[in-house]
């Protein structure tokens, strides 16, 4: 069973940005295309970006433009870069196979506030 760690979570202003990276426990993580997701207080998971095996990324409407998720295949390891965060970015994020498995890490979290 692969397990996956995030960190890189914190408190940050508006506007600023914060680097996620999620370490995967097997290198087969590099077959598997991986996903960002978030949960906010109240509301339910959802996925924010997400990255094939070759490196084609999608995003949702909410993050284009300022969210990039990359993957280093040799470090096993998939990273979330945020930009310009806004107050609504607060959530819990996870990463996870893309559709993802039932077992979740603890995920990371990311606040933004002033």
């Amino acid at each position: 069973q692969v397990q996956l760690v995030e960190s890189g979570g914190g408190l940050v202003q508006p506007g600023g940005s914060l680097r996620l990276s999620c370490l995967a426990s097997r290198s087969i993580f590099r077959i598997y295309t991986m996903g960002w997701y978030r949960q906010a207080p109240g509301k339910q998971r959802e996925s924010v970006a997400v990255i094939s095996s070759g490196g084609s990324a999608n995003y949702v409407d909410s993050v284009k433009g300022r969210f990039t998720i990359s993957r280093d295949n040799a470090k096993n390891t998939v990273y979330l870069e945020m930009n310009s965060l806004k107050p609504e970015d607060t959530a819990v994020y996870y990463c996870n196979t893309d559709p993802p498995r039932p077992v979740w890490g603890q995920g990371s979290q990311v606040t933004v506030s002033s």
